[in-house]
């Protein structure tokens, strides 16, 4: 008998075991139509979720307790579901894939910067129907320890939100409000860690054993030591390693991040539920989408570099059949930050359907500062495809820095040097290069390797800034143009385009942050400014930065949205002939389109004869201009022009 005919048979026999004590504990809480649809989905999950509980756990004296606590689990908070999040579940079960559709796009922002808090969210929420918006995402609004906490990312109650910003009844209204606007709610899970003052932390202090197994702790630094020559330090500015000494507990405890951010101990099964449970609370407040922060981080194994290892997957898509049972109409987002064919392996229907694409926005940078989209096509003809019922997330710009995550063999296959080029990319958007447009500021430099990434707002580094504050009318055209250019490929190439709001506004850097000794330091505020709703007043006047810049995006997203050929639709990268010229096809059984971006400030030129090996006709229409085209020798591009063509055969 093979491995898995061995466990789904023992799958087979524990369900058969466990159904008629969930039913006896939990049938009599509804009727019988319901219990028996969601009878129906334990027998179709459950040999998953064993089948994984089983390679992470099976060896445990105590694993039949721990899989029949996590089942008891999915139960009680499919129980305690709001009957209006049930139909959301039925809709989408039929529905799976609803996030390829080309309705959808992205927001995220902070909600005491744009808002104030979640009540005058509410009140905003015109202006996120005017722009288009089907996907929220709310930067951490948790309760998190006063003065350091990663910007939300240090979780001190997953069940509790910051006072200032509201409670947990008026985000589960704000869910609804949402919803019946067409608007998917995304929130962070920040599951690799909690803050230092979260009550496990607080009880682990105080002697808890059972909550001293929750953390990984060491009491002298043998371990740490061996650990730490595999390591790679995530913040090097603040403390060296990933361990930090807790003197009242006379331990080292595990902190890959900051000193105040606790890692979990997902070798212990009992943090496994206790995690699934703050999850499924979660999604009973109305998230449709989690974002599942640093997934790479969540598994330590001696002797690797304790990120991406097999087991981390495990509990995400352990995670995943638990909210297929109780929950599924939410869909996970994966933020892995970490090389391209690591990205990749967190996607899937049965981990995380939605994924950010770290590489395409260093790759976008990329190509505005050096003008040639080479390594960008060639990079995406590799490692663009996803598995079918997945997406990409794809973005410019975020709450977080930008960091270089191309593939190394991808930039030596075209003679680049990463290194090198790193510490380019580093100079021209940190504005050391001569004649670079961009503004931004490093962050996490290293002076001896030059290790760094940046920060700063879209507009800034896209040279708005720089032409503003030399009064520079065409230098501000060009900085307009890159901004929409950019803006113009995710929403075309596939996937959930997502915009950082303020970046519709053409905000600038904010350098008022230094100014707050909680800030100082982390060049990240630079671009977390207040929303500017002076500047948002102004969005219809085209004669501002702004105004264009918001007139331009409303454009590019009513053509996606109210075009066929961007919803469920494949990509395919082509080579324009041009270096200075991106070209990709979206094309689906009713509809095809070929875009094209010039990335450089010159005017660009395409043969004909190209175009027409690649299927197109003489005469063509540009949707984003409006015109028809006859190109019987050569395409024409002005700086930075973005085209979406039809005309092909």
């Amino acid at each position: 008998m093979s491995h898995n005919q061995g466990t789904s048979r023992e799958a087979a026999i524990s369900l058969r075991r466990l159904m008629p004590r969930l039913e006896e504990r939990f049938a009599g809480r509804t009727d019988e139509a319901a219990w028996k649809a969601y009878s129906i989905r334990v027998r179709r999950h459950f040999p998953r979720l064993f089948e994984l509980l089983y390679r992470l756990y099976g060896e445990q004296y105590d694993f039949f307790y721990h899989l029949e606590r996590a089942l008891r689990i999915a139960t009680q908070m499919w129980l305690a579901r709001r009957d209006e999040l049930k139909a959301l579940d039925a809709l989408k079960e039929v529905d799976n894939q609803w996030f390829q559709s080309s309705r959808m796009l992205g927001a995220v922002c902070y909600v005491d910067l744009f808002a104030g808090d979640l009540a005058g969210l509410r009140e905003h929420i015109p202006y996120l129907r005017e722009l288009g918006v089907t996907f929220l995402h709310l930067m951490p609004l948790f309760r998190s320890p006063k003065g350091d906490n990663d910007g939300g990312y240090a979780v001190s109650s997953y069940r509790e939100l910051e006072p200032r910003l509201g409670n947990m009844e008026q985000l589960a209204a704000l869910a609804d409000e949402l919803r019946l606007h067409g608007i998917s709610l995304v929130l962070d899970f920040v599951f690799n860690h909690t803050a230092d003052d979260h009550d496990w932390a607080r009880q682990a202090l105080e002697g808890d054993e059972e909550r001293q197994a929750f953390y990984r702790m060491f009491p002298d630094r043998e371990l740490p030591n061996q650990f730490e020559r595999t390591l790679r330090p995530i913040f090097p500015d603040e403390h060296p390693g990933a361990f930090t000494y807790h003197s009242r507990l006379r331990r080292w405890v595990w902190t890959s991040f900051h000193n105040y951010q606790w890692d979990l101990n997902y070798a212990n099964p009992a943090v496994f539920n206790a995690m699934a449970e703050e999850m499924l609370f979660l999604a009973n407040q109305g998230v449709e989408v989690l974002r599942l922060d640093a997934v790479a981080f969540v598994w330590k194994r001696l002797g690797t570099s304790c990120e991406n290892l097999p087991e981390a997957h495990m509990i995400i898509q352990a995670f995943n059949a638990l909210v297929h049972l109780a929950a599924p109409a939410t869909v996970f987002l994966s933020e892995a930050i970490v090389h391209p064919d690591e990205v990749i392996k967190y996607i899937g229907e049965d981990e995380c359907q939605l994924s950010y694409n770290p590489m395409l926005m260093a790759l976008l940078w990329n190509t505005l500062a050096t003008r040639d989209v080479t390594l960008l096509r060639s990079a995406m003809e590799q490692r663009f495809a996803i598995p079918a019922g997945c997406a990409w997330v794809n973005y410019i710009r975020c709450h977080d820095d930008i960091g270089w995550v191309f593939s190394d063999d991808d930039a030596r296959a075209l003679g680049i040097e990463p290194r090198d080029h790193r510490r380019f990319l580093n100079d021209f958007y940190i504005g050391r290069f001569e004649g670079s447009f961009a503004r931004g500021l490093p962050f996490q430099e290293d002076p001896v390797s030059g290790d760094a990434r940046v920060s700063g707002s879209a507009a800034s580094l896209c040279g708005l800034e720089q032409a503003l504050a030399a009064q520079d009318a065409a230098a501000a055209d060009l900085a307009v143009r890159r901004i929409l250019l950019l803006h113009g490929v995710i929403l075309t190439i596939g996937g959930i385009p997502l915009i950082y709001l303020g970046d519709e506004l053409g905000t600038l850097n904010d350098y008022h942050y230094s100014e707050d000794p909680q800030k100082d330091g982390d060049s990240r505020w630079v671009h977390r400014p207040r929303f500017d709703w002076e500047s948002a007043a102004r969005r219809h006047d085209p004669e501002t930065p702004a105004g264009r810049i918001f007139h331009g995006l409303l454009q590019l997203i009513q053509l996606r949205q109210q075009n066929l050929a961007f919803t469920r639709s494949e990509t395919e990268i082509v080579d324009t002939g041009n270096r200075y010229v991106f070209g990709y096809f979206r094309r689906n059984a009713s509809q095809s389109v070929l875009v094209l971006a010039n990335f450089s400030e010159a005017p660009q030129v395409l043969e004909a004869r190209r175009l027409r090996l690649l299927g197109l006709r003489k005469v063509l229409a540009d949707l984003v201009a409006g015109q028809t085209i006859a190109a019987v020798r050569e395409l024409q591009m002005d700086p930075y022009q973005l085209r979406v063509m039809v005309g092909t055969t």
